[in-house]
């Protein structure tokens, strides 16, 4: 069987378009319909009919597709584990990423990866603590970069920078004004924060009820845009890291000062799927992940 004229056959089925597939492919819509032809000649029957908007499946079209599908993929899988075996990384990984670290150090992976080992495909997705701390469990992503509090890495975490927490206001703002504020002067200030459940919410609420601070929670929202939206217009304040107010204030108009006495920090951390295979890609790219926590990246978030 030809993997290229069956690729390119399952291609069209989803894309509903020879022009389309063409297109995709850097090539003309007659050569793709050659390829095709030639393809249901050796099947001996019409994988396509052909209409005003494009081609679908033939009985005979739908009947293969699944099972060609299973059969690329098995491929597939095949020449990965071959060059596996040979030392060459190859493969997607998922990452699961919180927003405000999702650039840079996705940034300087990619291009990182893009130079050293071109076979490795990222898929990165977004979410906040909670819902990466699931996409872990069931297995829907290898790695997932997010905020840990604990002093020390645990269960098989990889801590990659450290970063300060700053209270953020809008631009002229009094209280923060200043480069530093201390953790008292929370005490009863209006605040937009994460909705629960949320371990860093979690964090500050201990602390205060440690040194009796009464956090004034008005506002609720996981989106750092909400929130550093709402700061900007005055009146009210959100607590985050140095690499989300970074990107807000290319913007908005904020300014922020560091919390202090004592100093919040939170570790950039990166942790493992404790299902599925390891693979060599995997290892690879949690090697270039380290990598640039010890070493560091442009724009990359610091205290």
């Amino acid at each position: 069987m030809d993997y290229d004229a069956w690729k390119l056959f399952i291609e069209a089925a989803e894309r509903g378009s020879l022009s389309k597939v063409a297109l995709a492919r850097g090539t003309s819509q007659p050569h793709i319909s050659r390829q095709i032809s030639d393809l249901e000649r050796e099947c001996g029957g019409r994988l396509f009919q052909r209409t005003g908007r494009g081609v679908v499946l033939t009985e005979l079209g739908r009947r293969i597709a699944p099972k060609v599908r299973s059969w690329l993929a098995n491929t597939e899988q095949l020449v990965n584990e071959v060059r596996t075996s040979a030392g060459t990384p190859i493969g997607t990984v998922r990452i699961g990423s919180l927003p405000s670290t999702a650039h840079p150090l996705i940034t300087s992976l990619y291009y990182r990866l893009k130079k050293r080992y071109p076979l490795i495909q990222l898929s990165v997705r977004e979410g906040q603590g909670a819902q990466l701390e699931t996409w872990l469990e069931e297995g829907s992503v290898d790695l997932a970069i997010l905020y840990r509090t604990s002093p020390t890495a645990r269960d098989g975490d990889t801590y990659l920078v450290e970063t300060a927490t700053y209270l953020v206001g809008a631009e002229g703002d009094h209280l923060t004004s200043r480069p530093s504020v201390p953790f008292s002067a929370l005490h009863e200030l209006p605040l937009v924060h994460f909705c629960r459940p949320n371990s860093w919410r979690d964090h500050l609420e201990q602390l205060a009820a440690e040194r009796g601070v009464s956090l004034n929670v008005l506002l609720e929202a996981d989106s750092i845009t909400t929130q550093t939206h709402v700061a900007a217009d005055g009146g009210i304040y959100a607590l985050l890291g140095p690499y989300a107010i970074s990107a807000a204030m290319r913007t908005l108009r904020l300014q922020s000062s560091k919390i202090i006495k004592p100093t919040v920090t939170r570790h950039i951390a990166l942790a493992m799927s404790r299902h599925g295979e390891m693979t060599l890609a995997c290892k690879t790219v949690m090697g270039i992940l380290r990598e640039i926590g010890k070493t560091g990246a442009s724009g990359l978030p610091v205290a």
